[in-house]
């Protein structure tokens, strides 16, 4: 199984970035985004479920990320505009095979290898 994340770079704030994540060996009940700053704890970013609906995000990007997925392609995407310079982060996408806790990162047993997402001021 393996989760194989893109699309990250650097972007001046007000910008956009679509970041894809994709999924296989196995199809999952729902998938997530997290990121991490450095010297912070990982944290929920984004979740969908198998059927897209519905979704879910942390207070902080309400109303600017939006997550997708297709099901065909076993991808999941994190559509981040009007990025901020506190979006900074390395951005991991994650695979759950049930929906139970979904914004906590230990319930997710697959994770991709992170792409960094870097919003200049």
């Amino acid at each position: 199984v393996q989760l194989q994340a893109s699309g990250g770079g650097l972007v001046q704030a007000g910008g956009s970035l679509r970041l894809s994540c994709a999924a296989s060996g196995l199809t999952f009940n729902s998938m997530g985004w997290f990121r991490q700053a450095p010297g912070k704890d990982r944290e929920f970013v984004a979740a969908i479920r198998w059927s897209a609906s519905p979704t879910y995000y942390t207070d902080a990007v309400e109303g600017r990320f939006t997550i997708s997925r297709d099901n065909a392609k076993n991808t999941v995407y994190l559509q981040m505009n009007s990025l901020k310079p506190e979006d900074t982060a390395l951005y991991y996408c994650a695979g759950h095979t049930g929906w139970v806790a979904f914004r906590s990162a230990s319930a997710y047993a697959y994770w991709g290898q992170g792409t960094q997402v870097t919003v200049s001021s």
